[in-house]
């Protein structure tokens, strides 16, 4: 298992960028301003974590996604470890934001994730379509936060 640091070319990934956030032109609000992980299983890419820095104490999870074939193989969780033992010198705190998706939610609470707010019919109005998880609509966003 290796994680490449992508810094250039990061449209190269909108693939399985699109995984963890369905709208492109949601995903290119923030990916220029945000650092690329991507978790290669020998030559095959598995994973990728946006990470953007919101403050001089806080970095943001933007997009974690992992194509289906590789999922429940630890891949997104070697993400999470990885990006809290990169940031956790410069940072105090790891926040993302993430639908009402019960799998979902649990995966990042056991990550030490704990939720903060929500921002109330973030997508429904910030997504073109609606954004469906599990046979349910997304409608509010849910912020986590875990301190480094």
């Amino acid at each position: 298992m290796q994680i490449k640091e992508i810094t250039t070319n990061k449209t190269d990934f909108m693939d399985i960028l699109l995984i963890g956030d369905e709208d492109e032109r949601m995903i290119n609000k923030y990916i220029e301003q945000s650092t690329i992980f991507a978790l290669y299983e020998g030559n095959i890419l598995t994973s990728v974590c946006a990470v953007a820095v919101v403050n001089n104490e806080t970095v943001e999870i933007k997009n974690l996604a992992t194509y289906p074939e590789y999922r429940n193989k630890g891949y997104a969780s070697a993400l999470i470890d990885f990006v809290c033992n990169k940031y956790e010198t410069g940072f105090k705190y790891l926040i993302l934001g993430t639908g009402e998706n019960s799998k979902t939610l649990n995966f990042y609470k056991k990550h030490g994730f704990k939720e903060t707010h929500r921002i109330k019919d973030f997508f429904t109005d910030n997504y073109l379509h609606p954004i469906f998880e599990e046979g349910k609509q997304l409608t509010d966003m849910i912020y986590l936060k875990k301190i480094l």
